[in-house]
């Protein structure tokens, strides 16, 4: 492939065109009438609008980018993740037109988008499952019997899609039935598929996830663990590698069972299997995501692996480049997901123009993102502007490099979770590594952002107040006051201008 394709926007089509670029191969950009003036089309050899600002009427056109890739001449079409990414039928289309897609096989993408089929496939390979049903609800009475032999509380979800959408706990025997037609109509609505499953409901897991990687030619590793535990709405925020409670036992099983998954359905490229893990280090299948990950990043960090570059490659019909006795795990990696969202009024979205947008650098820093300052951030997309990658040799060091990362963030426009990553990695709860998915529910509470930001706006006012005191004395040829006992640091200004 000497040129490609980037079925995606943002931040993943220009993380993507980068290495693309080192490889020597040129990129074709699609996008849609919001995203004109956006950076990665202008990164882009050759780029394309393909529709509105709807995605049903641009980035889901697979026809459309199909018929756009052939007649820019590119080879191969990379889907990033989201919109079509994992859609057996767009991989299809892209094989069935001569062209490459940069992922698995339109077979694999099948039965691993469907987790019903997810489940049956990787059980074959005595993959730890989580109790529950194996083919999807057909009669509510028979469903119920399954719930009760399984015992409540319970969890019902939809066979396709992600995202916790099509997903309920169920308490009781009283609420089933509801909450089961609630999961079947949410599930119709966001994918198209009413199939919902029951399995055992584990109130307080740990969320873990193994990236692997296999070609062509049967080969297959798997590059250790990602601890991906703080979410809301079932979507994460931040991730971490290596996870900071798995033992070598365990993680060496963890990724052979991952392995195992990816055999069951002849997989090749970029892949993660979910695991949910409970407090006694007992961990069960949960799905198998068929693409590259938002938190690909931070296994970057630890193995040194440009895991784009094995997509490439891989799809190109090469072997893999290393073997799982090269890698090992160097260090520590914590990625916050820097989103256009409100953590004080629930994490709902935030739209707005990036009045002052001026990312962090420095040591062990990487920011993935895909706007820049002045641009607009539309209401038609994921709300996630950037993603804020800090490495060092320890876990501790880290932790305290991402924190000197987030006061050096300056964002003005947008309400960000720059604050809550704060606030959230310096917790007694993520030092110890002693949380779950139930994180933000159990511990976080808007005001204590808003204690940190008093504290701050006080510093600031000082601060401006000494600035004055400091321009009027020069101007009347007096001596410059001395300097109050106190830092102008980017916490005081970053924290002044997210608040609006």
């Amino acid at each position: 492939m000497q040129k490609i394709l980037i079925a995606n926007r943002g931040e993943i089509a220009m993380r993507i065109m980068r290495t693309a670029k080192e490889m020597g191969i040129k990129t074709v950009a699609v996008f849609s009438e919001a995203d004109r003036n956006m950076p990665f089309v202008r990164y882009a050899d050759e780029a394309v609008c393909i529709g509105p600002a709807l995605s049903s009427q641009s980035y889901l056109r697979g026809e459309k980018i199909i018929e756009v890739a052939i007649k820019t001449g590119a080879e191969g079409i990379h889907p990033g993740y989201g919109f079509l990414s994992e859609n057996a039928s767009f991989s299809k289309a892209v094989s069935d037109a001569g062209l490459i897609f940069i992922g698995p096989s339109a077979h694999s993408i099948e039965v691993m988008g469907s987790k019903i089929g997810a489940k049956q496939a990787a059980k074959k390979f005595n993959v730890p499952m989580v109790p529950g049903t194996e083919e999807p609800l057909k009669d509510i009475e028979e469903a119920r019997k399954v719930a009760e032999s399984i015992g409540f509380p319970i969890l019902v979800k939809a066979s396709a899609g992600g995202g916790g959408k099509g997903m309920r706990v169920v308490n009781n025997e009283a609420e089933f039935e509801e909450q089961v037609r609630a999961a079947k109509s949410e599930a119709l609505n966001s994918f198209g598929n009413d199939d919902v499953f029951i399995e055992k409901y584990v109130g307080a897991p740990k969320h873990i996830e193994i990236q692997l990687m296999g070609d062509q030619h049967g080969n297959y590793v798997y590059l250790f663990e990602r601890e991906c535990s703080i979410q809301r709405r079932h979507q994460k925020l931040i991730e971490e590698a290596p996870s900071s409670c798995l033992t070598p036992d365990i993680r060496k099983a963890m990724g052979e069972c991952a392995v195992a998954a990816a055999r069951s359905c002849n997989y090749y490229g970029a892949g993660t299997v979910e695991f949910l893990v409970d407090e006694h280090l007992n961990f069960y299948f949960l799905e198998m995501n068929t693409r590259l990950q938002v938190e690909h990043c931070v296994t970057e960090m630890i193995t040194g692996i440009d895991l784009v570059k094995e997509q490439i490659n891989v799809a190109r019909g090469n072997k893999l480049s290393f073997s799982q006795d090269d890698l090992k795990i160097n260090g520590h990696a914590i990625e916050l997901r820097v989103c256009a969202e409100d953590p004080f009024n629930n994490f709902l979205p935030d739209t707005g123009k990036l009045e002052i947008y001026q990312p962090p650098k420095g040591p062990g820093i990487r920011v993935d993102d895909g706007y820049e300052e002045g641009m607009d951030i539309p209401i038609f997309y994921d709300p996630m502007i950037a993603k804020l990658i800090a490495y060092s040799s320890t876990r501790d060091e880290a932790i305290d490099r991402l924190c000197r990362a987030i006061d050096e963030y300056y964002v003005k426009g947008i309400q960000t979770t720059l604050e809550f990553g704060k606030w959230a990695v310096q917790t007694e709860q993520f030092r110890s590594g002693k949380f779950d998915t139930k994180f933000i529910d159990n511990y976080f509470k808007p005001e204590y952002l808003n204690k940190e930001n008093a504290d701050a706006e006080q510093v600031a006012a000082l601060l401006s107040a000494y600035i004055w005191e400091k321009d009027k004395n020069q101007s009347n040829g007096a001596t410059a006051l001395p300097p109050l006992a106190i830092e102008a640091n980017g916490t005081v200004n970053k924290w002044k201008i997210n608040r609006r």
